[in-house]
């Protein structure tokens, strides 16, 4: 990997940092918010299964959101992960969550209206189903998930100390399986404008192969996971704290809801066999960890009567959620017109 190369892939890495700072706090802020598990615990379970995710699972959803726009310069590739990382990095530092599968989807329609590339309007439909459905099934399955483990407990007649105990293991496995998730829904919005230019190859360790398209999923898990470390806990406590105080046995519930929205979006394998089997099937599309996060913490809070929600943070992050894709695409189409008409380097290839 040359020097250059390197040097334009780094606003996909500083995006990737964007993303572990926001978006993992999501999965986990409820957990930290709740006390359930500490700040550093949660961050390494993070790391390990963000970047399993991504290696074997981030196909799917960077097919999707490279037919949205297939960047074909890496100067132009370059550009629209920093504009993306800029606008969710300037939401972080307020302490509140947004969207950066919003981020860089505003950011390619920007390169798409810049270079003249007709944006595929049927797949950024698919996409935009996608951000519309991720809070309602969250809020839905939050809902379901309740009553049954409510119900499941309840026969179980567990003390109270086991009851602790099991929803703290419970929040092990549903952070694991959720980061996992996440790796594999949002690598995309991470690397996948790079996917095309990318000069890796085909990497040989042992009796594993790995496509020059995981190498390049490697590195940008590797940055998210430097950006759990070193931002997310900030984060963390907005979701954990300040949307609505959460019991544990409330967290854990957001978070494996949050789980398998994620896993729902993401899941190939999943996909081929309700269609096999002549069921609907959800796109495989990146969606919004903090919309499903969001979406079943308001679940649970309108089942209790929506006393204990604070609103007003609410509606700040829903803001987040509309001012992000256009934050992204103005500063994207400007960073453009420099780059190209400024530092004459080409941002696309006409074939």
């Amino acid at each position: 990997m040359s020097p250059i190369y390197l040097f334009f892939l780094s606003s996909g890495l500083f995006l990737g940092w964007s993303l572990g700072a926001n978006d993992v706090s999501n999965i986990f802020g409820a957990a930290v918010g709740s006390k359930m598990l500490k700040f550093k615990t949660a961050a390494v379970i993070a790391s390990i299964f963000i970047i399993l995710g991504a290696v074997f699972g981030g196909a799917a959803t960077t097919e999707t959101l490279t037919k949205l726009g297939e960047v074909n310069a890496v100067a132009g590739a370059f550009m629209v992960a920093l504009s993306a990382g800029l606008s969710v990095y300037f939401m972080a530092r307020t302490g509140l969550t947004t969207s950066t599968s919003q981020a860089i989807v505003g950011s390619i329609i920007a390169w798409n209206i810049y270079v003249g590339h007709q944006t595929d309007f049927s797949v950024l439909t698919s996409i935009m189903t996608g951000w519309v459905l991720c809070p309602i099934l969250a809020a839905f399955l939050a809902v379901v998930l309740y009553f049954v483990l409510k119900k499941a407990f309840h026969l179980m007649h567990l003390h109270v100390l086991k009851q602790y105990q099991l929803i703290k293991t419970g929040f092990v496995f549903a952070g694991a399986f959720c980061t996992y998730a996440l790796g594999a829904n949002n690598i995309a919005n991470v690397m996948g404008v790079f996917v095309k230019t990318a000069p890796f190859e085909v990497l040989r360790i042992n009796a594993l192969t790995f496509s020059p398209e995981q190498v390049l999923f490697f590195l940008g898990a590797i940055a998210i996971s430097v950006g759990i470390f070193t931002y997310s806990q900030k984060v963390m406590a907005t979701v954990g704290k300040s949307v609505m105080k959460m019991s544990p046995f409330i967290a854990f519930i957001v978070v494996l809801s949050e789980a398998l929205v994620l896993f729902l979006f993401s899941s190939q394998g999943l996909r081929n066999t309700l269609m096999t089997a002549g069921i609907p099937a959800l796109p495989l599309v990146p969606v919004s960890s903090t919309q499903a996060v969001i979406g079943a913490i308001l679940g649970i809070g309108l089942l209790k009567g929506g006393k204990g929600i604070n609103w007003s943070i609410t509606f700040r992050i829903v803001a987040g959620w509309l001012t992000t894709p256009l934050t992204a695409m103005l500063i994207c189409f400007i960073s453009l017109f420099f780059l190209e008409n400024v530092f004459q380097l080409p941002v696309y290839f006409r074939q």
